[in-house]
């Protein structure tokens, strides 16, 4: 608020925060000091506060010496850039961390419309600086990229680097998160039987994964590129009230380009050397100890691993047997997506279809 009311940073959600005061903090979601999320409500809309404090800072190296990043973040663009300049500025970015994409000039409209907060056709230095910090943020950067994807959150305002989007009401596949301290104390088949509890009715669950192999289906050519998903875990992902998939954490989600630049000329020993995230794993070519281009294991075979457990559980008898045996071929799936294009759409069609068919023409559907 001290730097907005300096002029040094702009956003639409900057006076409701600063001023009216009608977009509050409430309860920290977050452990890390580096990566704050809060639960918060904005002019008696539940919303999600994050402040992206993650990208540029090196933590590892020095926990106590967290620097104060404001003075670097926001220092571009320089007064006297033009507009053209700051255009030419956006697309170099979105180019290199999303590809050379023909769709890039559409995203860069986009962007600037989102940076002119008090809509008067221009773009102000405040306004510039405070949407050039917010996209050296991979969720940010990724939330405009799959904005017109209906299963990720949706942004509703930023101010300077801190960005407000929509509260997923069920924020895991199961429904419902354990505190962590029982995950601890808990083994893990009692995790998988409270799990089972909670877990939406069957077919609502069918509904969800859908969603999910909608998404695996979005990311894979999306329009402003192709996105790997490097940590599956039931828990950044969840769904809404009408059990649309819906996805709750996006930096654990990749740029092609990401993926490609970790990857490149990186020295390997072994596979596990190549693993970018927790699952985002290429083959170490080990006559020349430096890791290959590609992915191992495409989205797809990731989803269905994670829908394995969720989609069997309770599934109608006359359905489980088949519903394994693809599930089993789509966990299978290895190689590059590219080169096996046919084969990925028609696993993930088939399996689309034979849960789609059951809870067609149902109250669930």
């Amino acid at each position: 608020c001290d730097q907005y009311k300096k002029g040094i940073i702009s956003g639409s959600a900057c006076r409701d925060l600063c001023e009216g005061r009608t977009l509050v903090f409430h309860q920290c979601l977050s452990s890390s000091p580096t990566h704050q999320v809060y639960r918060g409500l904005w002019r008696d809309r539940e919303v999600i506060i994050k402040c992206g404090v993650e990208e540029n800072l090196n933590v590892d190296s020095n926990p106590d010496a967290a620097p104060r990043r404001e003075l670097v973040l926001f220092d571009k663009p320089t007064r006297g850039t033009s507009l053209d300049e700051f255009k030419e500025m956006l697309l170099n970015f979105l180019k290199a961390n999303l590809g050379d994409q023909t769709s890039l000039t559409a995203l860069v409209s986009r962007i600037l419309s989102m940076a002119d907060v008090n809509e008067d056709g221009k773009v102000s230095l405040a306004e510039a600086k405070s949407i050039w910090a917010l996209l050296q943020l991979n969720e940010f950067l990724l939330m405009l990229s799959l904005h017109e994807k209906e299963h990720t959150s949706q942004l509703l305002g930023h101010c300077g680097d801190l960005y407000v989007t929509e509260k997923i009401p069920h924020d895991s596949l199961y429904g419902t998160q354990m505190p962590s301290f029982l995950q601890n104390l808990l083994p893990s088949p009692v995790h998988r039987l409270i799990h089972q509890w909670f877990a939406p009715a069957w077919p609502r669950r069918a509904k969800i994964a859908i969603g999910l192999l909608e998404f695996v289906e979005e990311i894979f050519h999306g329009t402003y590129g192709s996105f790997f998903i490097c940590e599956t875990n039931f828990k950044n992902i969840g769904y809404n009230e009408k059990y649309d998939f819906k996805v709750v954490d996006l930096r654990k989600v990749a740029t092609e380009m990401t993926l490609k630049g970790f990857l490149k000329g990186r020295h390997c020993e072994q596979n596990s050397d190549c693993t970018f995230g927790r699952d985002c794993t290429a083959a170490c070519d080990k006559l020349m100890k430096q890791c290959k281009n590609d992915v191992i294991q495409p989205n797809l075979a990731k989803a269905c691993q994670l829908l394995q457990e969720y989609l069997l559980y309770g599934s109608p008898a006359d359905l489980k047997d088949e519903l394994q045996k693809q599930l089993r071929t789509c966990m299978t799936l290895s190689g590059l997506a590219s080169q096996m294009e046919v084969h990925h759409s028609l696993v993930l069609n088939n399996l689309k279809t034979l849960l789609w068919k059951k809870i067609s023409n149902t109250k669930y559907s």
